[in-house]
């Protein structure tokens, strides 16, 4: 019981992490940091981070990097760190934490539709399971949007003793500064696509490579190079590349440990034991995070449509995870409904695809002791 809450627990703890990497990277930029360096810092600060562990608990465990792995790798980076990251802050700038965190939680609802061509999720609509898989994930994404863009009243809980001032002088200070109702969502979602794209390639790739540590250097590695170009071509100016900032090298190391290092090892981790759904189902979590910090730390009021659309992407989250749960527990090449015991048949060939076995093989355990959870 113990070791199956271990990836929910991971990834809530995920979650507690982009939250402050939101707070810190949206007052760096405030403050002037260009989006493009901010993310090739990142990289780079996350590729010396994660490196050494690497090295002492993957080196001889690692499996062969084949040409395959190295493409895959690649892309991983491409899509997972690059792509994701730049557009993200992109839309940061341009737009709300508020609306940029609304908008992250399209990301189950895209990931849920590209894994169903690649057969790495099913549908199932037919049986309970499915029901709730489908049902779970609109009512999880309808209670991210209305958390984000209905206010209701006022819920009045008193004012919290945290209260961050720094935080009110940065966003003063940035009151009059860019921003845009159509580029920031726009990139935000296309963010979105981008980490749905690398939610597919790595489970693919961990059917034959899985190193969760190695994986993510090498991968942090590759953004690195790959975010240094892009921020050269887009800032040329020398002091934008400064950490003199406290803000600037506070949100840089935080985002790389947080957001980067340690994110890549536990998602790629979850990826291999529940799938890119159960992954990114996660993610409307979010949004609950950001208000109650928001509440604590910067002074943001709870309303109504806050209230509400929490305890919806709870139920919807809920919802999800529980019919994950039950095709998790179909042995290898059977439908859930196969046998007469378990109540109600439906037949494998009566329109519903059967649960791919990339999420039902076993972990392995190799003679070093550390656990390796191939899909």
């Amino acid at each position: 019981m113990g070791a199956d809450m271990l990836p929910g627990l991971a990834m809530t703890l995920v979650q507690l992490g982009y939250a402050g990497m939101n707070i810190f990277s949206k007052l760096a930029l405030d403050a002037g940091m260009n989006p493009f360096v901010m993310v090739a810092y990142r990289q780079i600060f996350a590729t010396v981070i994660i490196a050494p562990f690497a090295i002492c608990f993957e080196r001889k465990t690692m499996p062969r990097l084949t040409k395959t792995i190295f493409w895959q790798l690649i892309l991983c980076s491409l899509f997972g760190a690059t792509l994701n990251q730049c557009l993200y802050f992109v839309g940061l700038k341009y737009s709300t934490p508020t609306i940029t965190c609304a908008l992250n939680n399209l990301l189950p609802a895209i990931t849920f539709l590209m894994a169903i061509p690649f057969k790495m999720e099913t549908i199932g609509i037919k049986r309970l399971p499915g029901q709730a898989k489908v049902l779970g994930t609109i009512v999880c994404v309808g209670g991210a949007m209305l958390m984000s863009f209905y206010k209701g009243s006022l819920i009045n809980i008193g004012r919290s003793s945290l209260h961050w001032r720094y935080a009110e002088q940065m966003a003063d200070s940035n009151s009059g500064g860019e921003s845009s109702s159509f580029l920031g969502p726009l990139f935000v979602a296309l963010s979105c696509v981008a980490w749905a794209g690398w939610f597919i390639i790595q489970t693919k790739m961990n059917t034959k490579f899985v190193a969760p540590y190695s994986t993510t250097a090498i991968m942090c590695g590759m953004a690195s190079v790959q975010c240094v170009l892009i921020a050269v071509t887009q800032e040329h100016s020398v002091e934008a590349w400064s950490l003199t900032s406290r803000i600037r090298l506070i949100a840089c190391l935080y985002s790389a440990a947080f957001g980067s290092a340690l994110a890549f090892v536990v998602m790629s981790w979850c990826i291999s034991k529940r799938g890119p759904l159960y992954v990114s189902m996660f993610n409307p979590l979010l949004l609950v995070i950001v208000a109650v910090l928001g509440w604590a730390i910067l002074d943001e009021k709870l309303y109504v449509g806050s209230a509400v659309g929490s305890a919806l992407i709870v139920i919807g989250l809920y919802a999800v995870l529980w019919g994950k749960g039950k095709e998790m527990d179909v042995p290898t090449g059977k439908t859930i409904d196969d046998n007469e015991d378990h109540g109600g048949d439906i037949e494998a060939g009566d329109g519903d695809i059967e649960l791919p076995k990339i999420l039902m093989m076993q972990p392995t355990k190799p003679a070093n002791g550390n656990i390796n959870t191939p899909n």
